[in-house]
């Protein structure tokens, strides 16, 4: 049974040295110190040696057992090593070659309109406020004086997800939750997608961007909504830009207005790009109705504001004469590297 075992030990340690790779040491492994490897068998065989060698025996089979697996540990440590050094040798960088060319992005024209519209209305001390574009249809429509069955609704073209849950028409809605939340005096401006149903073409899209702006305190009135809007869009268009607002109805806003300004071709002399007016329509605007401001738990007898809306879309094509509004949204690099 020695000469056995130091056989085993001898053919171990000749075949150990030819290993050159992990899956031929995991096969040495389970050849000798396996469950039906050499060592175990002999191990396995104790029984039929006499009582006076089996101690000798067992203790030199455990001997060449713990001898196998250090010299294996040892041979897995060089292998990965050796791994190592051939994966370097193999994935190097040569950093003299020259780089891939990485073409840097363009902003969006939306997202350079809206950031100039944040930061002329942040200047004038208002501040962002964000609110969820799957809303509830109370703050997109009654907290704003559109109750149900009201013939406003007739033209939002709403897409609903249940008899109380929208995607939001306007962020108006986001206008309603500042009020209830906050008390006055109020000075924000509302970013942010919209939604309805209107078919695809040159001038509507089902998903679009707004800016509402709010102000709530005591004392305001239609000269701050004015002042406010023309400061904003001479800062936008420049300082040759005229404003001219127009008796119009919103349901949250008594009195309200169109806002139009001189036309930046013409210069208000008219053209074909204002069809001869000599003003375009900008935006939506006038006084926050009463009714909207009680809805939202603050008294119209003490305090007054005003709102107003604007389609990010329509500033954007009219300060890039962008004629078609498809082009905002169709990715298309052709368009977007003009930016």
């Amino acid at each position: 049974m020695k000469e056995l075992l130091n056989q085993i030990k001898s053919d171990a340690t000749s075949a150990l040295c030819s290993i050159d790779n992990m899956e031929q040491l995991e096969n040495f492994r389970v050849k000798y110190l396996g469950k039906k490897g050499e060592i175990t068998a002999v191990l396995k065989g104790l029984g039929s040696v006499s009582a006076e060698e089996r101690p000798v025996i067992g203790q030199l089979a455990n001997e060449i057992r713990f001898e196998l697996e250090n010299a294996i540990t040892q041979k897995r440590d060089e292998l990965k090593q050796t791994e190592m050094l051939k994966k370097l040798e193999n994935e190097k960088i040569d950093v003299t070659m020259p780089s891939k060319k990485s073409e840097m992005g363009n902003k969006h024209p939306l997202t350079i309109v809206q950031n100039r519209l944040e930061e002329i209305f942040m200047g004038m001390g208002f501040s962002i406020a964000d609110g969820p574009e799957v809303e509830l249809d109370y703050y997109n429509f009654e907290a704003l004086n559109i109750p149900k069955h009201h013939p406003a609704r007739d033209t939002q073209d709403t897409f609903y997800i249940s008899d109380d849950v929208v995607l939001r028409t306007q962020t108006s809605s986001v206008q309603a939750r500042v009020m209830e939340n906050t008390k006055p005096p109020i000075r924000v401006i509302a970013p942010g997608r919209v939604f309805r149903s209107d078919a695809v073409d040159a001038t509507h899209s089902p998903v679009f961007h707004q800016m509402e702006g709010l102000v709530v305190d005591k004392g305001i009135t239609m000269g701050d909504l004015k002042g406010t809007l023309e400061i904003a869009l001479k800062k936008l268009y420049g300082d040759d830009i005229k404003l001219r607002l127009r008796p119009h109805h919103f349901p949250f806003t008594e009195p309200s207005a169109e806002v139009d300004i001189s036309c930046f071709v013409c210069g208000g002399k008219g053209c074909s790009v204002c069809k001869k007016e000599g003003f375009i329509e900008i935006l939506g605007a006038g006084m926050v109705h009463p009714k909207v401001l009680k809805n939202c738990g603050i008294d119209p007898e003490i305090y007054s504001g005003f709102a107003f809306g604007i389609g990010l879309e329509r500033v954007v094509m009219r300060s890039y004469n962008i004629g078609d509004m498809r082009h905002l949204y169709e990715n298309d690099l052709r368009f977007l590297k003009q930016f």
